[in-house]
């Protein structure tokens, strides 16, 4: 079994947690911990998705924060939840399309 094949269950548990988590939460930041411990030691293709992973969360905690801060202080509350809306589909979207690309072993763009 070579490094590739080695780490390809646990980066599809990571995806799977991911997209748990877009509805729970907190398995997003268990599948983010797995991401960071898991990062470095599957080879290049394994680590594109764990990177990829990794920023797809932080990017979307980035935009929640600065969607909540605009809503207490400019938008309204429909202007707030379309744009948290399109952040969870965006969200989705990041991890069903590594989903895709992994079970083809294709990396994710950098």
């Amino acid at each position: 079994m070579n490094t590739a094949e080695k780490g390809h269950g646990i980066t599809i548990v990571a995806y799977v947690l991911h997209l748990l988590g877009a509805i729970t939460g907190i398995l997003s930041i268990v599948a983010l911990i797995i991401n960071y411990v898991k990062r470095g030691d599957d080879g290049a293709v394994m680590d594109s998705h764990h990177s990829w992973m990794i920023r797809s969360f932080w990017w979307a905690i980035l935009w929640c924060i600065l969607i909540a801060a605009s809503y207490l202080l400019l938008v309204g509350f429909i202007v707030g939840g379309i744009a948290f809306l399109i952040v969870w589909i965006w969200y989705i979207y990041r991890h069903v399309r590594g989903l895709i690309n992994l079970t083809e072993e294709r990396p994710m763009p950098a």
